[in-house]
C-alpha cells in the first residue's frame, strides 16, 4: 500500500474509533442475546399474533411469530380448530401477558435466546393454588430474523427457578454438551423417550414420568382396543433444548419430544374420532388411527455432583399435530 493510501486508511480508522461507531459482530461477539426493550416488544408483538390467530382460527396470523415445538403445537391446534369453527373463535378471550420478568443470557453466535416469566390471565389468580406463570422462551434465528416464541411452559410461580446472573444482571446459557450436569442438554429428548418406553432412574417419579408410563401401561390393553406407543427424540435447529444456569449451579432445559400413539380396534369394532382428529387425519381410520403429538417441556437439570441427581419436570405441555388413518 502506497503512503497515502496507507495515511488515508489509518485515518478512516481513527475516525470511526473516535466517533464510536464501531461494528460488532454477533456471531463473535459475546453479547446480550437482546435488550429489555426488545424482549418486551417480542413479548408484545408475539401476544398481538396470537390473539389475532385465535380471534380467526388462522394459522397464518401467527406463523411468522412462532416456532419450533410451540409452533407446531399452535398451527396444528388451530387447523384443527378452525374445522369446526370456519367463521373463527366463538369464545375468544384475548390472552393478556403482564408482570414479564426477562431473563436474558449473553451468547455469541446463532440463535439467539431469552426467557419471558410471565403472568397470564389464563388462569385464577385470585386462588392462590390455581395461580401460575407462562414462561417462554423467544429464539432468534439470525441477525435478520425476528423474535419467535419456540417454547412455552406454565409454572407455578413457586416452581420458576433462580438464576444464576452476572454483575450486569445477565444470564449465563448452558451448553448443550455440557459435562456438568447429571444429563446434558442435548441428551435430555432421547433420555425421555427411552425412559417412558422402557423405564429407569434418571428422571424423578411424577406426573409426567413414572405417572404418565403407568397410565399408557394401563391402558395399552383394554377390551376391544389396543394402543401401541413410540417416542421420539426431537433436537434439531428450533427443536434443540435450550438451557440456563440456576442459582444452585444445575440448569433449567427446554427441550422436545415426538410421540406416536397407535389405536387399534378389535375386528367388527369401530374407532371413536374426534373432530379435532378428523381434522388433521389422512387416511381411513377403518382398523386403526396413529396419533402424532409433538411435547415441549421444562426441567431442573441438576448437577452430576447434586445429592439428587435425577431430572426434574416442571412442565410439559403437548398438543396434537397429525393423525392418520388405515
Amino acid at each position: 500500500m502506497s503512503r497515502p493510501f496507507a495515511t488515508a486508511a489509518a485515518l478512516t480508522v481513527l475516525s470511526l474509533t473516535a466517533s464510536g461507531c464501531v461494528t460488532v459482530h454477533g456471531e463473535r461477539e459475546v453479547l446480550p442475546a437482546a435488550t429489555k426493550a426488545e424482549a418486551a416488544r417480542a413479548l408484545k408483538d408475539f401476544t398481538a399474533a396470537y390473539n389475532a390467530a385465535d380471534k380467526a382460527l388462522d394459522p397464518a396470523l401467527d406463523a411468522d411469530r412462532v416456532t419450533g415445538p410451540l409452533s407446531a403445537i399452535n398451527q396444528a391446534g388451530l387447523k384443527a380448530r378452525r374445522a369446526s369453527n370456519p367463521d373463527g373463535n366463538p369464545n375468544h378471550v384475548p390472552l393478556t401477558l403482564t408482570d414479564a420478568r426477562f431473563t436474558i443470557p449473553k451468547q455469541a453466535g446463532w440463535p439467539k435466546f431469552f426467557v419471558a416469566d410471565t403472568d397470564s390471565n389464563r388462569d385464577r389468580d385470585d386462588d392462590p393454588k390455581l395461580d401460575n406463570r407462562w414462561v417462554l422462551v423467544f429464539l432468534r434465528s439470525g441477525p435478520d430474523a425476528v423474535w419467535e416464541a419456540a417454547y412455552l411452559t406454565v409454572m407455578a410461580p413457586d416452581k420458576v427457578p433462580e438464576f444464576r446472573l452476572d454483575k450486569d444482571g445477565l444470564a449465563r446459557p448452558v451448553a448443550a454438551d455440557s459435562p456438568e450436569l447429571s444429563l446434558a442438554p442435548k441428551d435430555l429428548s432421547q433420555a425421555y423417550a427411552t425412559y417412558l418406553e422402557d423405564g429407569g432412574d434418571a428422571f424423578a417419579p411424577g406426573t409426567h414420568t413414572s405417572a404418565w408410563r403407568e397410565q399408557r401401561l394401563k391402558s395399552a390393553s383394554r377390551p376391544g382396543l389396543a394402543k401401541q406407543y413410540v417416542d421420539q427424540p426431537m433436537t434439531s435447529g428450533a427443536y434443540a433444548p435450550l438451557a440456563l444456569r440456576t442459582k444452585d449451579g444445575g440448569a433449567l432445559v427446554f427441550f422436545s419430544t415426538h410421540h406416536f400413539e397407535k389405536q387399534t380396534a378389535s375386528k367388527g369394532l369401530n374407532l371413536a374420532i374426534g373432530p379435532d382428529v378428523k381434522a388433521l387425519m389422512t387416511g381411513d381410520a377403518k382398523q386403526s388411527v396413529t396419533l402424532e403429538r409433538v411435547s415441549n417441556q421444562a426441567v431442573l437439570d441438576p448437577t452430576r455432583t447434586a445429592t439428587d441427581p435425577k431430572v426434574q419436570f416442571l412442565s410439559r405441555i403437548q398438543g396434537l399435530t397429525g393423525a392418520k388413518g388405515e
